[in-house]
């Protein structure tokens, strides 16, 4: 059964939030408003502490634990992101975590968590693997479970982005944002629907997982699937509360290819000068190649997040550095 949320919800959480989270800047970029017609406006989350979004919901959930909860501490399976995000606000509130990780987790992801104090438990690269795993966790902790997206509180805390992005720009006639469990996606509904009844709110999904399309599409939420694509932040399945929102007031949803998805990412990197990850650029992609129309309109993207393995490309760059000379 899923819970209901309201506005109230979010403003309590950006009452929680704001003593921790960084009010993250909207950036625009000539080149993506020529490209596809539209005055865009991007709100960076990339700048977000722990590099993504994620830190506003986790933080939203763990500021409102009760002092035995806080006792005995939390506990979340997560590729990444959310696991930075958990690891960090537990910090901050002086309580342990415990992540649950795949075995193929993002090696940066996996690094920064554990700077930042947490303790990593991890698990099989499934989703069946992952939840055997969490559950033996909170058996043997007794922590407090703070979902990466389906927790009412995490969906209230990302809605907060929404809102700082309408107070910063005024009217938009869309707002894009990527969608894999649908935390951010409900969160930016409520909040827009909130401040701006009349705004189109759009879900973007890789081809690759589109589990949320599917479930939109046949009424019944997909579960089991394997998801193969790049953006590896958008590889959950869509939660319960969230298909609920969605499936409410979700006005579209499009899917974009791997191709779109690296082109996209290169672009905003190139152009914007701005680093994002791939499921950022997933919410992008739709703008550059068509898929969406927003010739004469002003668009808002949510840019979820910027956590980008470098090691692969510094050891590329290492190499020519310290390459062979000729003699």
């Amino acid at each position: 059964m899923s819970e209901r949320l309201v506005w109230q919800d979010v403003e309590t959480a950006r009452e929680r939030i704001e003593p921790f989270a960084r009010r993250t800047p909207v950036e625009t970029c000539r080149t993506i408003d020529a490209t596809c017609g539209g005055t865009v406006f991007l709100k960076c989350e990339n700048f977000q502490r722990t590099g993504s979004f994620k830190f506003r919901g986790a933080t939203n959930a763990i500021a409102s634990l009760s002092p035995s909860e806080r006792a005995r501490g939390v506990y979340a399976p997560s590729s990444g992101n959310h696991a930075q995000a958990v690891a960090l606000a537990a910090k901050l509130h002086g309580i342990p975590a415990h992540l649950v990780m795949p075995e193929d987790s993002n090696p940066a992801k996996v690094a920064a968590t554990r700077g930042y104090g947490a303790r990593i438990v991890f698990c099989p690269a499934t989703h069946e693997g992952r939840r055997e795993m969490a559950a033996r966790v909170g058996e043997e902790t007794g922590a407090t479970l703070v979902h990466s997206h389906d927790d009412v509180r995490v969906i209230a805390g990302q809605g907060t982005a929404t809102w700082e992005l309408i107070d910063d720009v005024g009217k938009l006639d869309l707002v894009l944002a990527p969608v894999g469990g649908g935390g951010l996606l409900s969160g930016t509904l409520i909040a827009a629907r909130h401040l701006l009844p009349h705004v189109r709110v759009i879900g973007c999904e890789p081809e690759g997982a589109d589990d949320a399309a599917r479930s939109l599409r046949t009424g019944v939420r997909v579960t089991d699937f394997v998801p193969r694509t790049i953006a590896d932040g958008l590889r959950t399945p869509l939660g319960e509360n969230g298909f609920a929102i969605l499936r409410r007031d979700l006005d579209d949803i499009v899917l974009v290819s791997e191709r779109e998805i690296v082109d996209a990412m290169r672009f905003v990197w190139e152009r914007a000068k701005l680093v994002i990850e791939p499921s950022s650029a997933v919410a992008v992609a739709p703008l550059l190649v068509g898929k969406v129309d927003v010739r004469g309109k002003r668009v808002g993207v949510i840019l979820s997040g910027g956590n980008v393995d470098f090691a692969p490309y510094f050891a590329a760059l290492d190499g020519q550095a310290h390459g062979p000379r000729s003699a």
